[in-house]
């Protein structure tokens, strides 16, 4: 429905109780997941802050690479260990940040699961150099896996994690089973294979196979990189199978009901319509959703005065001859010829005018100018009411699809986040859940 302009959401949500979640000592994981630019980053550091200064022991862990994290928490830079925020904290409470380090927690991985020789010869080697580095999903399940180890220390009653930026907010879920699949899929059994056949007649009949393999890989790989290959899975060979094992158990601890994932959006078409689509693979994989977030959302204080009178308003003090559209300052006026006497008691004529009242021109300018100002204020405000109308619309058609999705609405700041104080009033608003004047 609409009331004089100003649109009214018909499907109101169920409102998300955001201190309710962080106060639970059972909420032991909370995700945020969502497009990339909706401000997954903030909502996790002023979830973390909040959690932290209400009595919990919270760690944030984020794949943040513009570190603006750091710079927000006072911080000069982040790694793969936790750092405790000063001055965060209370009631027993305290909040630590760690930004994940991609190689480094590969190696952690090959130290603690390789002996001394072994974990030397696969990091020198420079395909899994490269692997660590940069392989498609490699982030993804590097966060996992540090989810999964920041979990099994139990350090903290509550890690916050905000999800890579990546294209599709899916990601995260998809790439570890790819990456599990690759490290434990054909390719790399099949270059396990020599190591694992015994026998003289076993060799001599699969070195014929593997020789033919190999050339044609050596002509598409390039036979250095092929050996590099080759020297890499040999030296992993006992490690693959922990890499689908620790993958799935992940996994599982995602699907636990300690676990709540919160999708963050923008009041914007595309941010929302990729949400809907998580929300639905959250609910096809098992997983606990909390509910979504939905930031930078607009408000007003003056929501009764509609965009439509707002800019009728407007026009009318434009057009309604207060306002000089051409020059936009009024002029004196002319003097009346009205025959009235002059100051000898004599009739004046046209053709001597009384001289203009400087004090009345002064004033007409001055009525004019805050008539400029008062339709430019009005067409301002028609805009605000257009953008939350349209917001509005937005929600709407989000909660028609999923009205079993309890929402908080973040207020838009008016400039970016960049300290404590900053992500203060973001966790205020998020635990409002409505932005001003709705």
């Amino acid at each position: 429905m609409s009331e004089g302009g100003n649109t009214v959401g018909l499907d109101t949500p169920a409102r998300l109780a955001v201190d309710a979640l962080l106060d639970d000592p059972k909420t032991r994981i909370i995700v945020c997941c969502g497009a990339g630019g909706v401000g997954k980053t903030t909502t996790a550091a002023a979830l973390g802050v909040r959690a932290a200064e209400r009595g919990r022991k919270v760690v944030v862990l984020t794949i943040d690479p513009a570190r603006r994290l750091a710079q927000s928490m006072g911080i000069d830079s982040l790694d793969n260990t936790p750092r405790k925020v000063a001055g965060v904290g209370g009631g027993g409470g305290e909040l630590h940040a760690m930004m994940l380090d991609m190689k480094r927690t590969f190696d952690e991985i090959v130290e603690s699961h390789a002996d001394g020789e072994r974990a030397r010869a696969i990091l020198a080697n420079p395909f899994y150099q490269s692997l660590s580095a940069g392989f498609a999903g490699t982030q993804e399940y590097m966060a996992m896996e540090k989810l999964g180890q920041l979990r099994s220390k139990d350090d903290w009653d509550l890690i916050v994690v905000d999800t890579p930026p990546s294209r599709s907010a899916l990601d995260f879920l998809d790439a570890p089973k790819r990456l599990g699949s690759f490290l434990d899929g054909k390719f790399i059994r099949v270059l396990m294979a020599p190591a694992k056949v015994g026998g003289r007649a076993g060799m001599k009949f699969l070195n014929v196979g593997m020789s033919m393999m190999t050339g044609t890989l050596s002509k598409l790989m390039g036979a250095s990189l092929l050996k590099d290959v080759q020297t890499f899975v040999a030296a992993m060979d006992t490690m693959f199978g922990g890499f689908r094992t620790r993958a799935d158990a992940t996994f599982r601890l995602l699907q636990a009901p300690g676990t709540a994932f919160l999708v963050v959006a923008a009041p914007e078409p595309d941010a929302l319509r990729e949400a809907a689509y998580f929300v639905e693979r959250l609910a096809a994989e098992r997983m606990p959703l909390a509910g979504l977030v939905l930031n930078r959302v607009h408000g007003s204080d003056a929501a009764r005065l509609s965009a439509e009178r707002a800019l009728a308003a407007a026009e009318n003090l434009e057009e309604g001859g207060i306002v000089d559209q051409e020059s936009g300052k009024a002029g004196p006026r002319e003097a009346a010829d009205d025959g009235s006497p002059g100051v000898d008691g004599a009739p004046q004529t046209s053709g001597e005018p009384d001289a203009p009242d400087p004090h009345h021109t002064d004033d007409a300018r001055a009525v004019t100018e805050v008539d400029e100002i008062t339709a430019g204020l009005l067409r301002l405000h028609a805009e605000r009411m257009q953008v939350i109308a349209r917001e509005q619309r937005t929600r709407d058609r989000f909660t028609s699809l999923h009205p079993e999705v309890a929402v908080a609405q973040v207020a838009a700041l008016p400039g970016d986040v960049h300290d404590l104080a900053g992500l203060r009033a973001i966790g205020e608003r998020l635990a409002a859940g409505v932005p001003a004047g709705t």
